[in-house]
């Protein structure tokens, strides 16, 4: 199970035993959230030192024979802070008993602070001083969750953003709306592509828009503080210090301000910010049109405004501000409600004058519940200064609202592969075809990697043979189940089973044999390839055999498991296994356990030389000419004079028609309803729950 596939168990785990102890102290509830998210970044600054730790022991010089010591310099140009023995969460947690926590966490967090100028006051520390020394003890504990320790930064930041949901929900501060989606932040990022100059977030929550935007400099490998500068606005002062420890722990700086962005401009960006980005809060109803009725940011007019003399909806509000601060040359990227993009009234003659600039430049419509806290569909809007000339008149419109992947029960985002698939549809947009091809390239290399870590990968530091170790603990099961298998009796039932064990045993061998010799082969042939782009489309194609056959192999493995599980409960129904001395249940049941955890592996090695191929051939067949053209569902380039004959609506999907039906060839029937059994269980539990709740509510009530 990858890690985002497990995240909803570890945030309900660390939520729940968090929560309990809230329960022993003398905390509420908005008491008690500065003190678990200190903690929490407590153990991911830590995760962040000793990984960054490790790289850099490496590189570090010697004089004389002697390493020379870490510096604060080294860490920060890692993206990590340094921390100081006493900071460390692992210290903070093996402290006895009898030491006082409280002030061993405010010496940490002292430290830290004294080593960072900007994190000053704003790191918890005297929220730590009335929490019980066992309470506190307990607290560490859960947070030294194995889990988090070898969490990355994505998943770590889905945790957070689940913490800070949970303190949402019950009342512990406003709104809830502090994250946007990591893969939401990353597709605005790699649109506009952040790389220099002025950087501005105006509702930028915790932060999350700039960390995402470091992390896109770092892999151009340039250092992020030397390229860009964060400007930030916040209403929130504790989202502000949540922002600034967001950034902190990636070894990065920004200039946030406390400001109401309806109203106030501290940075005085107008004109000159080279990129922005945000998430606002979608369709507020209470903005003061008096106080922003004259504001330079409103070069498309105020729009609208209601008998209380207030903005009837601040969508345009924010979208004008987007526009204004942009240089000459600027971009910006913003998620708004899918409400925006075809609103009519004032609204509407906003947009109008907003796509007759010329600076839109790509709509991308996402489905709903990308959110933890809102399970709206939304769009994402980019606008560009420095469109081409033969793109003034014109907006690229995607509708994606097809592609994503379910995560949890309640939550869907897109998983990488189906990001960059986004993005290379603006790279034909803007006409750089060879980052499109080299994204396919890349696929086609990844999957020759996929099929030979089939036979051969390294799993938590250790060499591991996913299909030949499946292969022989199969043969191994099979052989203890000989002597067994030959006192069946004549019933046909009993010997077909095992005759179509050994028949396709047999045959599965051979198939993993001959995909083994055509990956040889497929890798010699590719590292010949000139790599023009007709090689890399035929390339795609000739990898399609080795695609099914990853495929088939699967459903040959599922197959031989379950044969040989019905296999043994013959010989249990059967032979006389209880009198038998080479018959052991516990013997058996131990090697069909590990039996069956060898076939997920080795199946779960397949499905990713399957998955890769498919990412490559989606590409391939939807722009067969690797240029951008027009594709039912997803893409269409419009020109201006259409967008006004649908009411300068900028909604994708009025204009890239409805997508033919895709046939699921993975969908697992069985599996299916297993986990809608498993979702029903749940709901079960949690209604129990509830009805506990409401119990303990009204006989606290008296009722």
């Amino acid at each position: 199970m990858s890690q985002l596939e497990s995240i909803e168990a570890i945030e309900k785990r660390l939520w729940k035993s968090a929560d309990n102890l809230r329960a022993n102290s003398n905390y509420a509830s908005n008491e008690y959230f500065m003190p678990v998210m200190g903690l929490i970044f407590l153990r991911h600054a830590h995760s962040r030192f000793l990984s960054v730790k490790e790289e850099l022991e490496q590189s570090l010089p010697k004089r004389g024979g002697k390493t020379r010591p870490l510096t604060k310099e080294d860490f920060s140009g890692k993206g990590a802070i340094y921390l100081k023995p006493e900071s460390q969460f692992d210290y903070l947690v093996e402290l006895p008993d009898s030491e006082d926590r409280s002030q061993a966490v405010f010496d940490a967090m002292e430290s830290i602070e004294n080593d960072y100028e900007t994190l000053k006051g704003v790191l918890p520390k005297n929220e730590y001083k009335d929490l019980d020394n066992d309470v506190l003890g307990q607290l560490l504990r859960t947070f030294d969750d194995s889990a988090l320790k070898k969490a990355t930064g994505d998943i770590f930041g889905r945790i957070y953003e689940y913490f800070l949901t949970g303190f949402a929900d019950q009342k512990a501060h406003d709104g809830g709306e502090f994250f946007t989606p990591v893969s939401l932040v990353q597709t605005i990022v790699n649109v506009i592509e952040p790389d220099h100059g002025k950087v501005l977030d105006p509702a930028c929550g915790s932060g999350g828009m700039f960390v995402q935007s470091a992390h896109f400099i770092e892999h151009m490998n340039k250092n992020p503080t030397e390229m860009v500068t964060f400007y930030g606005l916040e209403k929130n002062p504790t989202t502000i210090k949540l922002a600034k420890m967001n950034l902190a722990v990636h070894g990065l700086e920004g200039n946030i301000q406390k400001a109401i962005t309806y109203y106030e401009d501290p940075h005085g960006m107008v004109g000159k910010a080279d990129f922005v980005m945000a998430n606002p809060p979608f369709n507020v109803d209470e903005i003061d049109a008096g106080k922003i009725r004259k504001d330079p940011r409103l070069p498309f007019g105020l729009p609208g405004e209601n008998n209380k003399n207030k903005v009837p909806n601040g969508n345009y509000v924010w979208i004008n501000y987007f526009y204004s601060y942009l240089n000459e040359r600027g971009r910006a990227g913003f998620v708004m409600s899918s409400q925006a993009s075809s609103a009519g009234g004032n609204e509407q003659k906003v947009r109008q004058k907003l796509v007759e600039s010329g600076d839109v430049d790509v709509m991308i419509s996402i489905r709903n519940n990308f959110f933890y806290t809102r399970t709206v569909p939304c769009e994402l809007w980019f606008l560009n200064k420095n469109k081409p000339e033969e793109h003034r008149d014109k907006v690229l419109m995607i509708d994606a609202r097809n592609i994503y992947r379910q995560v949890t029960r309640r939550i869907y985002d897109f998983s990488p592969e189906q990001e960059q698939n986004i993005i290379s549809i603006v790279w034909l947009y803007r006409g750089q075809t060879e980052r499109f091809l080299d994204l396919i390239d890349s696929y086609c290399r990844r999957l020759l990697e996929e099929g030979h870590s089939c036979f051969e990968t390294i799993d938590e530091d250790e060499k591991v043979q996913p299909l030949p170790a499946f292969i022989a603990k199969i043969k191994e099961l099979h052989q203890s189940l000989k002597p067994l298998i030959e006192t069946l009796g004549e019933d046909a039932d009993q010997q077909e089973v095992a005759k179509e064990l050994n028949e396709k045993l047999q045959l599965f061998i051979a198939d993993v044999e001959t995909f083994k010799n055509n990956l040889a082969n497929e890798q010699s042939t590719y590292e010949s390839e000139s790599k023009s782009k007709e090689d890399v489309y035929q390339f795609v194609q000739e990898l399609a055999p080795l695609s099914e056959t990853s495929h088939d192999l699967i459903k040959d493995a599922d197959l031989i498991y379950k044969l040989i599980s019905q296999l043994i409960d013959v010989c249990e129904k059967n032979c006389d296994t209880i009198e038998n001395k080479n018959w052991s249940s516990r013997d058996v049941n131990s090697k069909l356990k590990e039996t069956n955890e060898a076939r997920g592996f080795a199946v779960e090695q397949l499905r990713k030389v399957h998955y890769i191929y498919r990412h490559a051939h989606w590409l391939t067949s939807h722009f067969p000419d690797a240029k951008l053209c027009d594709v039912e569902g997803l893409v269409k380039l419009v020109d201006m004079d259409t967008i006004k004959e649908n009411d300068w609506s900028l909604t994708p999907g009025r204009y890239v028609g409805i997508a033919p039906e895709e046939v699921d060839e993975d969908f697992d029937f069985e599996e299916t309803l297993r986990d809608i059994h498993t979702e029903l269980e749940s709901l079960n539990i949690e209604s129990a729950q509830l009805a506990v709740t409401i119990k303990k509510n009204f006989e606290e009530l008296g009722i």
